[in-house]
């Protein structure tokens, strides 16, 4: 906890540094792109780093069983997937900037920044 108020008060007297790789980082996160298929290949879905669908294809072979519900479901389970694995590239890459910053510590103790926190 100590070590944590520690790296806090480091980031404080380099305000300007963290704004400035905060901000790169922001950037960078637009040029993440993961994508997650469902049903076989059938649905494939793209997010990008800022948790939008960049993309989604369905094949036809999906188009050509006539079955909404299917189509529905898995678009949903394409998307879903994509969104936990752009989470995930996310939380990597953060704890990669935190890493080089000297605060992997303080990164991994922040709510809502790593998987499962």
């Amino acid at each position: 906890m100590f070590k944590e108020i520690g790296q806090l008060m480091q980031l404080l007297r380099n305000q300007g540094k963290l704004q400035e790789e905060l901000e790169k980082f922001r950037q960078q996160l637009g040029s993440i792109v993961v994508e997650a298929t469902a049903g076989g290949g059938y649905v494939t879905a793209k997010v990008n780093g800022r948790l939008e669908l960049v993309d989604l294809r369905l094949s036809d072979d999906l188009l050509d069983l006539h079955d909404r519900e299917m189509m529905e479901d898995l678009i949903v389970a394409a998307v879903n997937q994509a969104l936990t694995l752009a989470r995930q590239r996310i939380a990597e890459e953060g704890a990669k900037m935190a890493t080089q910053m000297g605060l992997a510590n303080l990164w991994q103790n922040m709510p809502g920044l790593t998987p499962g926190s």
